[in-house]
């Protein structure tokens, strides 16, 4: 696509073009609003029955493969962020932590809703953190309508994590409230060496492909009708994240990239869950 002009010297595409790009996110997630309500509706209304009924392990991949989130590979994927030559890569499986075993009592659907909430979490963190920088004059010059970007996008976020908690409360669980922890010890040294802002796009782009890749695989492994709603609802949106992120990056997608389940995170990476 040839582009014959550009409203700011840091980024390749336009600040015109990223804000026709947001008012057009803000479009779908709007759109998507009433399914996600719906499924905070349903599952408030009625203790997960289905969550219950399948309440084994999966012999899907989701649950067996190593976690491509591991420490190294998640920089490796960003596609050259400056910590990833500091960050030990894990070889093979990763051990089962105690807080896995803990989570892995929990009917599968509450399990990889507490996944997905603490990866929506994950992101608002960045997100706010970007905004934070930004304010403070660490990023240099930031657009506009980049801003207004990243505001947009944490919102969503939040309302994608308040979904997935939904499913979660829906069992009898405590909702999960803060970031992946697994994945955020290396998310945070990544950031505290980001100094412009298509690093913040760089590390934004990972978690978002991520999440895009782990709700893609999870409408194949869970069960429950409204637990199924709520990934593929959101999936597209954070597809919709991604697009506009390499953009910006002047990365433009192609359409053998737009939906793939590489990079997905697995339950060895999901928060403990605890009865109320």
């Amino acid at each position: 696509m040839k582009r014959t002009h550009k409203s700011n010297e840091t980024i390749p595409v336009s600040e015109a073009e990223i804000v026709a790009m947001t008012s057009d996110l803000q479009d779908a997630h709007r759109d998507t609003l009433p399914a996600l309500q719906s499924s905070i509706d349903a599952w408030t209304r009625s203790p997960s029955d289905d969550a219950e009924r399948l309440s084994g392990f999966s012999r899907r991949s989701f649950l067996t493969r190593s976690g491509l989130l591991a420490a190294g590979g998640l920089l490796v994927a960003s596609g050259g962020a400056a910590a990833a030559s500091t960050i030990p890569r894990l070889a093979g499986p990763r051990s089962v932590r105690p807080a896995a075993f803990a989570a892995a009592t929990a009917p599968l659907d509450v399990r990889v809703a507490a996944l997905a909430a603490s990866l929506e979490n994950l992101a608002v963190s960045t997100y706010a953190s970007a905004l934070s920088a930004a304010t403070a004059g660490k990023l240099g010059k930031v657009p506009n309508a980049v801003a207004t970007f990243v505001k947009t996008a944490m919102a969503q976020h939040k309302d994608h994590a308040a979904a997935w908690n939904a499913v979660v409360s829906s069992g009898g669980y405590k909702p999960i409230t803060a970031p992946n922890a697994a994945i955020a010890v290396t998310v945070n040294a990544a950031f505290a060496k980001v100094t412009d802002i298509a690093g913040v796009a760089k590390l934004a782009l990972v978690l978002e492909d991520a999440a895009a890749a782990t709700y893609l695989e999870a409408v194949g492994v869970l069960s429950g009708a409204q637990a199924i709603e709520t990934a593929a609802t959101i999936q597209p949106v954070e597809m919709q994240h991604a697009a506009i992120l390499n953009f910006v990056l002047g990365q433009y997608p192609v359409p053998v990239a737009f939906a793939t389940t590489a990079g997905a995170a697995t339950l060895m990476d999901a928060p403990a869950v605890a009865k109320r």
